[in-house]
């Protein structure tokens, strides 16, 4: 068994050897807390998420950091437009992003630390780097050389010399290609006493500091999006090996969300915001809906692509909810998942191809429920609940409920009372032979989202496709 994933560093897929044998260490950069998430900010957690269940599957101990950036310029430019203390700001904000991991199924991280509380190893850092040459105050300011790193742009495979930082509102640079890791504090910003004066983090330190602190000089996998690459991943790689670590062996990034082909961003106007879509949809759609394609592929968001997501993952659900009334109570997951979905998910967490075989395998199901085969029906949903459960899209699982079909919440219970309620009219109209009435209330239910199906143990419902 050998787990291969793309490697920006490597531009090419390559095979996965821990640090430290049976053990993963990972960091993800997290969000910065300036606003409330949209979805393309939720898939980066969720890919990652997926990473570390199917590590965790395969044995490894993983230890999961995912920072929490909850100073910066927009923070502070948030705090200015909105007359509101950046702290409150901040802390709203990652409350609302802890509420879209959780309601999207994804697993608390090992450690989530926020840039704040690590100051003191942020000035270590510093103090280092400016001992070995790399970096400089100016004006209450400290910089990082660039032309003092060899290895510099490398992971964007970019020329310094065509280089232009983004401007950051700092002056005082030897060269205008030079990054700030620390801000001289400006009237009205928060900022912490440091031995070249009072000022702020600049946000590239904070993850470099943050990793050194929680996974050590050395770890195995550094995560985000693609927009990551450059500045922030090049410069917490020239901050951090110039320090004197190793800093990551494996470095991943996931593609981002789109509509109309660019970007999903507040700053454009085109984002969608998790809380809005967890009120229309359902949590674990979205999740199939956000984790299913292939982590370095970019997904096109559109009303359409999440119905054709919820029907698909309708199907699975059926299937779940049919052998289990077959069954007479739950199928627990099978030991193993089955050797075609592995194969895909070691091949660079291929979901699509493993996604591929869940469906197969739903199909083969309900051709055993078809010919009365309940043992073979059963343990097709045994080796189905295994998958989706390494995907972290087992309906039967707590996390959602419990039950096939279920929102994951007190809702779910509400409804089915209701429904079950109306089944009884309809079916106490069929026994008179009132089947007007009876295709009226089905016709109804239909209209409402609600799909109809009699079985020869009654009738029983089902979310539709929108």
């Amino acid at each position: 068994m050998t787990i291969r994933l793309y490697d920006t560093s490597a531009r090419q897929i390559r095979d996965f050897t821990p640090l430290v044998p049976g053990c993963v260490s990972i960091y993800l950069c997290g969000a910065t807390v300036q606003a409330a998430p949209h979805i393309g900010h939720i898939r980066s957690g969720l890919n990652f998420d997926i990473m570390r269940r199917w590590f965790e599957y395969r044995g490894y101990d993983v230890t999961f950091v995912r920072n929490v950036t909850d100073i910066d310029d927009k923070i502070i430019k948030k705090s200015d437009e909105q007359n509101r203390p950046w702290w409150s700001i901040g802390y709203e904000n990652e409350r609302a992003f802890n509420s879209g991991y959780e309601a999207l199924g994804c697993l608390p991280p090992t450690y989530e630390p926020r840039a704040t509380g690590h100051v003191p190893e942020m000035i270590e850092m510093m103090r280092g780097l400016i001992e070995r040459g790399h970096a400089y105050e100016s004006d209450g300011s400290v910089y990082f050389d660039v032309r003092s790193f060899p290895g510099y742009l490398e992971l964007s495979n970019q020329d310094i010399d065509d280089l232009r930082q983004p401007d950051e509102g700092v002056s005082g640079k030897r060269d205008p290609r030079d990054f700030a890791m620390w801000k001289a504090t400006k009237p009205g910003e928060p900022d912490w006493e440091t031995p070249w004066g009072r000022g702020r983090p600049g946000w590239h330190l904070e993850c470099s500091a943050m990793a050194h602190k929680y996974l050590g000089s050395a770890f195995d996998i550094h995560g985000g999006g693609l927009d990551l690459i450059f500045p922030h991943h090049e410069n917490e790689i020239a901050q951090a090996k110039a320090f004197g670590d190793a800093f990551a062996t494996y470095w991943v990034h996931n593609a981002w969300v789109t509509m109309s082909g660019e970007k999903m961003s507040k700053s454009l106007g085109n984002s969608v915001l998790v809380s809005e879509m967890v009120r229309n949809w359902r949590p674990i759609v979205l999740r199939y809906y956000l984790g299913t394609p292939h982590y370095r592929s970019m997904i096109e968001y559109s009303e359409e692509a999440l119905r054709e997501a919820e029907s698909a993952f309708a199907r699975i659900e059926g299937f779940v909810q049919r052998v289990m009334e077959k069954a007479g109570g739950v199928v627990a997951p099978a030991d193993e998942v089955p050797p075609a979905f592995a194969e895909a998910m070691d091949d660079d967490l291929g979901v699509p191809q493993a996604l591929a075989v869940v469906h197969t395998t739903v199909r083969q199901g309900n051709s055993a429920l078809a010919a009365d085969d309940k043992e073979a029906a059963v343990a097709r949903l045994a080796e189905v609940r295994a998958m989706l459960g390494v995907l972290g899209l087992d309906p039967l699982d707590e996390r959602w409920g419990g039950g096939a079909g279920e929102r994951g919440d007190d809702l779910y219970g509400v409804v089915d009372t209701l429904v079950q309620m109306v089944l009884h009219q309809r079916e106490a109209a069929r026994g008179r032979k009132d089947w007007a009435t009876a295709d009226a209330i089905r016709d109804q239910l239909n209209q409402s989202g609600l799909v109809i199906e009699d079985s020869p143990d009654g009738p029983r419902w089902t979310l539709g496709p929108r």
